[in-house]
């Protein structure tokens, strides 16, 4: 936990709040660039994790659930489709400005609508580990291939 200090620098026990910068872009589990912010990892947190993802043009994440964890997005730039439910059988949309909520355990496959642009969003979820509560599910993936 990021505590506070006092004037001799010894930690006073009490969370304060903190600006923190993105880390360095990686590859998440499900595939796609993200770069991680607030997490566990980054400010000590025990119920939340922000980051940013980029889905490129013509991208995909692998098919994917979040055990036990909520996600909530809003889309900064692009469109994105999401194929959802137990066999992906349903399909929304996404576009800059929309905020999206997926309930925990629902499997998943977000992609870019566009193959030109990135689609952009932040990120939250109640696991503040980040990737931990990522459950992959490539038993699902060839079902919306191409």
């Amino acid at each position: 936990m990021v505590e506070r200090t006092d004037d001799a620098g010894k930690p006073t026990g009490t969370p304060t709040c903190r600006v923190v910068s993105p880390a360095r872009e990686s590859t998440s589990k499900q595939g796609l660039p993200h770069a991680p912010a607030i997490s566990a990892q980054s400010v000590s947190a025990r119920g939340i994790h922000m980051q940013i993802v980029t889905i490129p043009p013509g991208g995909k994440a692998k098919a994917h659930k979040h055990e036990g964890h909520e996600t909530a997005l809003h889309v900064l730039s692009g469109q994105s489709g999401m194929w959802f439910g137990e066999k992906l059988e349903h399909h929304l949309v996404a576009k800059a400005g929309d905020f999206l909520y997926i309930p925990a355990d629902i499997p998943h496959q977000p992609y870019n609508l566009s193959e030109t642009e990135n689609c952009v969003a932040v990120i939250a979820r109640t696991d503040p580990n980040e990737q931990e509560s990522v459950v992959l599910l490539p038993e699902l993936d060839a079902i919306h291939a191409g």
